[in-house]
């Protein structure tokens, strides 16, 4: 009777610690499914979240996503393309291109331009903050430290290639199809009023011959003509001409180069519930290179500062104002991780 007892006692705890077992088992599961369901949220790879509500911004630290470092860029080529929502561009029939570099590479879905009009943005991207302005102002000018200065200080070399530029150090406000509001090096003082520094300001005519002669400098900006970045012409003529242009970037890249193709404002206010900088649309932006991750789209938020704050720390370059912003996220989740030779 007592030995029944016993064993009675003994199935009865070992029943006890196969539901615990169980309960603890599930309750794992659970949790598995909420990191699972929050990395769907964050990364997806079905071209819908263009389309979907941006998410909630949140400190950078705590995005759920894997812990990565920036490359160590040998080049970096920046193309800014016009007014155009990231969901009228990522899977429009009009931007076959696009939409196929997107599917191959990294695209940011949750990407913010800072505000309207253009020029802001164009600041923005290149000297951390529009400074005040809030028109395309064709005499302001910026006395202030800007990317071409740290570049610069750094030994990095540069330039920037301007789809109908006259020429060089070219003072006007328009010529044909060139604005000088997408050209933001002509309103720093200190790159406009310097011969040495405005003559790194160039045509894009002279960007097949840098390509061709193995010239491409360490950074590169690109800003086509009012037809070719959608803002006169449409999307289909947009993605024609950067059909035309990528290819010969991605080939000149090298295995630590990289590409981003972003817009400087979309069409509407739009910031979601994205960045405390950002107010002027929901623009898709995508990376291009070998360390680029494949085939991920990317919903956190981010904005211009976002990618100016990318590439000061991948050259670990001081983040100027706003890209110094805690609440600024570098675009590492759109990276992979680099390997241990990657300087080799």
């Amino acid at each position: 009777m007592y030995k029944r007892e016993r064993m009675n006692r003994a199935l009865t705890a070992l029943a006890g610690l196969a539901l615990v077992g169980t309960l603890v088992g599930t309750g794992w599961a659970l949790l598995g499914e909420q990191a699972r369901d929050r990395h769907a949220q964050e990364e997806r790879t079905d071209f819908q979240n263009c389309r979907r509500p941006a998410m909630p911004a949140a400190s950078p630290g705590s995005s759920g996503l894997p812990a990565r470092r920036l490359p160590a860029f040998s080049h970096v080529v920046v193309i800014i393309m016009e007014n155009k929502e990231c969901g009228d561009v990522i899977g429009d029939r009009h931007a076959p291109f696009l939409t196929r570099l997107a599917r191959r590479y990294a695209l940011a879905t949750s990407y913010f331009a800072v505000r309207h009009p253009s020029l802001p943005n164009y600041l923005a991207l290149t000297g951390g903050s529009t400074f005040g302005i809030a028109s395309d102002c064709a005499t302001c000018q910026i006395h202030a430290t800007n990317l071409v200065d740290q570049l610069e200080r750094a030994g990095i070399s540069w330039k920037a290639y301007i789809e109908g530029l006259p020429r060089p150090c070219y003072p006007g406000a328009a010529a044909g199809g060139y604005a000088k509001k997408h050209n933001p090096f002509a309103y720093y003082t200190d790159v406009a009023g310097n011969p040495a520094r405005c003559s790194r300001v160039v045509p894009l005519t002279e960007l097949l011959p840098d390509l061709e002669g193995g010239r491409l400098p360490a950074f590169t900006w690109i800003t086509p003509n009012l037809c070719h970045d959608m803002h006169d012409c449409g999307v289909a003529a947009g993605d024609r001409f950067l059909a035309g242009l990528v290819p010969r970037l991605e080939r000149a890249l090298g295995p630590r180069g990289v590409l981003f193709i972003t817009w400087d404002e979309g069409e509407t206010d739009s910031k979601g519930r994205c960045c405390e900088k950002a107010a002027g649309g929901r623009v898709a932006t995508i990376v291009v290179g070998p360390h680029a991750r494949r085939g991920v789209e990317v919903a956190l938020p981010y904005d211009h500062y976002s990618l100016l704050r990318t590439i000061e720390d991948a050259w670990h370059l001081r983040e100027l104002r706003n890209a110094a912003c805690p609440c600024t996220r570098p675009l590492t989740a759109l990276f992979s991780a680099p390997h241990s030779n990657a300087g080799a």
